[in-house]
């Protein structure tokens, strides 16, 4: 007849075994879908914002190899025939057509297509997404690619480590189970109990026994475990919380942008459609018509190029070319350009005409002119310029901006007003401070509702 530690470790260590096995696959082949489904999401989300810059001028080989050499991702496009046009990491012209790749199959059928399967141009397992794209010159596709990384050793390590933990805990149980009889099962009650607590979250994460040194160990090691999980609980519920701030992010950006794109697009197309349907418009019509396209045509150049400026600077790859130069002459040019198009207005300039300043001449004048400007939308009197030895502000009289906005105003995509004439993407003053800090200098905002705002740059 078995001896009872023989007869508890002959019950339960096999099914013991197999659970652990089968929680264990589970875990792993859960956790590694998970992994895949979130790069796929990611190239999701790659291929469309691509797909949303492409027009009839791009340079796709440009394209691809910049982005490529920017997000570390392969990029592919290719036409409907499946003839490649552009491809970041191989010679595109010793490609096979891809007309039948599963990824471009389905993009075919349903616009967006994904697959994983072994790349024979890398030699390499890859996730692929393809997103189908309407250009005037025809079809053709955006395909971006990443490399699974291989996270099987890992995951199967940490999984030998925590079955390496629960195979410990129940030698232990058992070996203490066949020494103290019933003081033991009261032991086991009282760890069961905290097990329980642990499965269904409840607050808790400490355990003791002075019944034996073995159980001492373990109630140690339980409270070990449970700090652990109550750690990776937090770091859980962090990275949930940057998700979704992440999330709301991208919809602030896409909503920036397709808000502020519609309208000169709206203008651009109601125009055009005008001009190609009436061949015999009137001159006089015609002209002015032209003049709305070609103004909005230059407000969405205006648009892409603060969004790129915006990109380059978050992107920490600015490189500032430092020089003196006279602060007085500067702002005197950056008011003699917005004069041009606030011919209306009146921009006043005083101050110390012999101050100097040592800054990216490009970048500093993009800084004074976003905030002139912001001076001129928001105000209808005058502007005041005032330069002195270690400062330059900016002072209008205008709206003013109410003290809970002021922390907010300098945050990307932020706009205070939201009237429908505020055309603006809310990120003229996300690239000053962006500008100033790349200088080290220091921007004060001080302003009351209804009595007008200033705007000071600090050099010192």
């Amino acid at each position: 007849m078995l001896k009872l530690h023989q007869l508890y470790f002959k019950k339960l260590f096999t099914p013991f075994l197999l659970l652990f096995f089968v929680v264990g696959g589970v875990v792993f082949y859960t956790i590694k879908d998970i992994y895949i489904s979130q790069i796929k999401d990611e190239l999701t989300s790659d291929a469309k914002l691509l797909a949303f810059n492409l027009n009839d001028k791009t340079d796709y080989d440009n394209l691809a190899k910049s982005v490529k050499k920017a997000l570390g991702i392969r990029v592919t496009i290719i036409r409907d025939d499946g003839l490649v046009l552009a491809e970041s990491n191989r010679d595109k012209t010793t490609m096979d057509n891809h007309k039948f790749r599963p990824e471009i199959i389905e993009a075919r059928k349903k616009g967006l297509g994904s697959s994983i399967r072994h790349s024979h141009t890398l030699d390499k397992d890859l996730i692929y997404v393809a997103k189908k794209v309407h250009t005037k010159k025809g079809i053709i596709y955006v395909r971006v690619a990443k490399k699974i990384k291989k996270i099987d050793e890992a995951i199967l390590f940490l999984a030998l480590k925590i079955g390496g933990i629960l195979i410990l805990f129940f030698a232990i149980v058992f070996f203490n189970i066949y020494k103290i009889g019933e003081r033991l099962s009261k032991e086991v009650e009282k760890i069961s109990k905290f097990l329980i607590g642990l499965t269904k979250k409840k607050k808790g994460t400490y355990i003791t026994s002075n019944l034996s040194k073995e159980f001492y160990d373990i109630t140690k090691l339980l409270t070990k475990v449970a700090s652990i999980l109550e750690k990776r609980d937090k770091q859980k519920a962090k990275y949930t919380r940057k998700l979704k701030l992440s999330n709301e992010q991208k919809d602030d950006i896409i909503s920036a942008i397709s808000h502020e794109f519609k309208n000169p697009i709206t203008v651009i197309n109601g125009y055009s459609e005008t001009l190609l349907e009436d061949e015999d418009i009137n001159r006089d019509i015609k002209r002015r018509f032209l003049q709305k396209i070609n103004a909005n045509g230059k407000r969405l150049s205006s648009l892409i190029d603060t969004l790129r400026l915006s990109i380059k600077l978050d992107s920490d790859k600015m490189k500032l070319n430092f020089e003196e130069y006279n602060l007085y002459n500067l702002a005197s040019e950056v008011i003699e350009n917005l004069e041009q198009t606030y011919k209306d207005r009146v921009i006043e300039l005083i101050g110390d005409k012999e101050a100097s300043i040592e800054a990216d001449r490009v970048l500093f004048s993009v800084a004074l002119t976003n905030l002139i400007e912001n001076a001129l939308k928001y105000s209808e009197d005058k502007v005041i310029v005032s330069i002195e030895k270690d400062s330059i502000a900016v002072k209008d009289s205008g709206v003013g901006i109410e003290e809970k906005e002021l922390k907010n105003i300098t945050k990307k995509f932020y706009r205070i007003s939201q009237n429908s004439w505020n055309n603006s993407l809310g990120l003229g003053l996300a690239i000053v401070s962006n500008i100033l800090n790349l200088h080290n200098f220091k921007l004060e905002i001080k302003s009351k509702k209804n009595e007008g705002s200033e705007f000071k740059i600090v050099f010192s």
